[in-house]
């Protein structure tokens, strides 16, 4: 039976309550937003991040077909373990369904918006914002094809249901998820990374298990690229990295050292760009951690 919930879940802030007309239920309660807090259950014991660049876990019948919006977007492990991504600008509900030869589950949830902030980054290189160079752009050509190949990785595993952990130790953050994006007085698309300024050479973590699926060491705008399929395609991201200690076909596990802060690519520091991609949508890393 078709269910409508609302995204009552840790990690709303209070502006997107505000948002969704419930200020007056959060200032009364204010425990609400406590994850210790019981919330009511949803179905397939969803949880997570119920809000644009969010996110949820569940689990349905093994192997089954995972439909999002009315698209097929793979299966659920032989554990019956699924993630969801929604992408910064996510539509505000969410249609679920689970489906088996035998029997279809369904159910639709909401989802609470976030508010970007404009972000001006000046001093870049020219021709890192706006390339003109024949080279470059060829090299951007072989680059993205690269990376086309590595987002195509589906891996059978379901590690993304452990969360993550961050991958640097110590860092200041630098940007957020989903700011629009100023180069050099030029409007250009949203950021898609949590960037983590530390100095070069600072260790790597992955922050969860997975299979190595890209690891580029000098690429036109990412500098040293390393992406990790987590499983069903839910692949995380680190660029600019000075070094990287991982090759494409590993299995990494959490902790393990997989690069080094860097400066290369389009970066006007040493810092982390860290991001995360499901299919063709792109989530803040940042809301996987705990």
């Amino acid at each position: 039976m078709e269910k409508l919930t609302p995204p009552l879940r840790q990690g709303l802030n209070r502006r997107s309550l505000l948002r969704l007309g419930v200020a007056a239920l959060g200032a009364s309660f204010p425990g609400i937003l406590n994850a210790a807090t019981p919330q009511p259950a949803l179905p397939f014991g969803l949880r997570g991040k119920f809000q644009q660049s969010g996110y949820c876990i569940g689990r349905g019948a093994p192997n089954a077909e995972l439909w999002v919006d009315g698209f097929m977007r793979g299966r659920t492990s032989e554990t019956g373990w699924f993630y969801v991504g929604f992408d910064r600008d996510s539509v505000p509900t969410c249609s679920l369904e689970i489906r088996t030869p035998t029997r279809t589950d369904l159910t639709r949830f909401a989802i609470a918006p976030t508010t970007y902030d404009l972000q001006h980054v000046d001093g870049l290189p020219p021709e890192t914002v706006t390339p003109t160079d024949p080279a470059n752009l060829e090299r951007i050509k072989r680059d993205t094809a690269l990376k086309n190949v590595a987002f195509a990785s589906r891996d059978g595993s379901d590690y993304f249901k452990g969360g993550f952990i961050y991958p640097l130790k110590k860092f200041q953050v630098s940007g957020h998820f989903g700011n629009q994006r100023v180069l050099n007085g030029v409007p250009k698309s949203p950021h898609y990374g949590f960037d983590m300024a530390a100095p070069v050479g600072t260790p790597v973590y992955a922050p969860q298990a997975g299979l190595v699926v890209l690891a580029e060491p000098d690429l036109f705008y990412e500098g040293g690229l390393t992406l990790i399929d987590h499983g069903q395609g839910v692949i995380s991201m680190y660029l600019h990295q000075s070094e990287l200690l991982v090759k494409k076909g590993d299995h990494v596990r959490q902790t393990q050292i997989i690069g080094r802060v860097g400066a290369k690519g389009r970066a006007t520091g040493p810092h982390l760009c860290w991001r995360l991609k499901w299919g063709d949508r792109r989530m803040d890393p940042s809301l996987m951690v705990g």
